[in-house]
Formats: structure tokens, C-alpha cells, sequence
């Protein structure tokens, strides 16, 4: 297990669990299909502590560091 924000640049993983983040954040990666068991692949790290670039289901989005630290992935 490890988090999502500690993922490096083409690395992949698979969601774990997205219950710890804020229910709006979490409400709105759902919408978006992110959820438990989906695949994601980090695309881009924003420098500063800007947002992290994932892809999923052939969409890229953009999460906030803070909140990507909260999603447990495992590596695949």
C-alpha cells in the first residue's frame, strides 16, 4: 500500500480506499469514476505542491496534493 501523492511520474496503481478524504472531494471523484478498484496512472506532478495529473478510464484529472495523500493505492 502506499498513497496516491507518493506515486512517481508513469507510475500506476489501483485504489484502495478514497473513505478518508472530505465526502465532497470524494463525491466528485466518484462522479468522475474514480473509485475503489479503479486503475490510475500518474500523469504530471505541478511543482510547488501544485495538483497531481491522473489518468483514468482514458480521462486525465487533476487532484489536489492534499487530497491525493489521503487515497491509498497499490502499486501495479
Amino acid at each position: 500500500m502506499i498513497l496516491l501523492g507518493k506515486l512517481k511520474k508513469g507510475e500506476k496503481g489501483r485504489i484502495l480506499h478514497i473513505s478518508s478524504i472530505d465526502h465532497l472531494v470524494r463525491r466528485r471523484l466518484l462522479d468522475l469514476g474514480i473509485t475503489e478498484g479503479s486503475e490510475v496512472c500518474l500523469k504530471c506532478v505541478m511543482p510547488f505542491g501544485g495538483p497531481i495529473m491522473v489518468e483514468s478510464c482514458g480521462q486525465c484529472i487533476g487532484i489536489r496534493r492534499k487530497e491525493a495523500i489521503q487515497i491509498e493505492v497499490e502499486r501495479l
